[in-house]
């Protein structure tokens, strides 16, 4: 337990990679992609809300839509900028991040569960998030894995 916490949470965040440089390489593609959704949100027309999730925004309080669409870009743009200095300068983090990856895609299908909304037609976020639940649980598998694997190579070989 104290080997995982370790690798989770290291005393000196560095930019180390313990272990498999796979969920390092992913993680760049989850923050291309979270990049580019954040960008999207922010900066399209609508948001994205009617153009992408094809919500109707004829109806009444259409603009609140569009403006919690991008309020969501703002939000995913924070959490990207904290992918980008991990990927950039404390890999070491990776694991950690991951978790926080799983967490934070749980918390959207969460609400999404608790507050439905109707779309006309499976959004991709949506069906991104299902993949996200699992890609995030194997990465800190492999993450913690292989890093442990290592440390004890190191020990061995030490």
């Amino acid at each position: 337990m104290k080997e995982i916490l370790e690798l989770l949470l290291p005393r000196s965040a560095d930019n180390t990679i313990r272990g498999w440089k796979l969920p390092l390489y992913i993680l760049i593609v989850v923050a291309v992609i979270g990049a580019v959704r954040s960008f999207i949100h922010i900066l399209s027309p609508d948001g994205g809300a009617g153009s992408i999730a094809g919500m109707d925004l004829t109806v009444s309080g259409a603009g609140e839509v569009v403006f919690a669409f991008a309020l969501w870009g703002s939000e995913q743009l924070i959490y990207v900028i904290l992918q980008w200095i991990v990927i950039g300068r404390y890999r070491s983090l990776v694991p950690l991040m991951w978790i926080v990856q799983f967490l934070e895609t749980l918390g959207r299908v969460m609400v999404g569960q608790i507050k439905p909304v109707t779309f006309a037609h499976t959004p991709p976020g949506a069906i991104q998030n299902d993949l996200y639940l699992v890609l995030a649980i194997v990465m800190v598998f492999v993450s913690l894995w292989s890093g442990m694997r290592a440390k004890r190579n190191v020990e061995t070989v030490g």
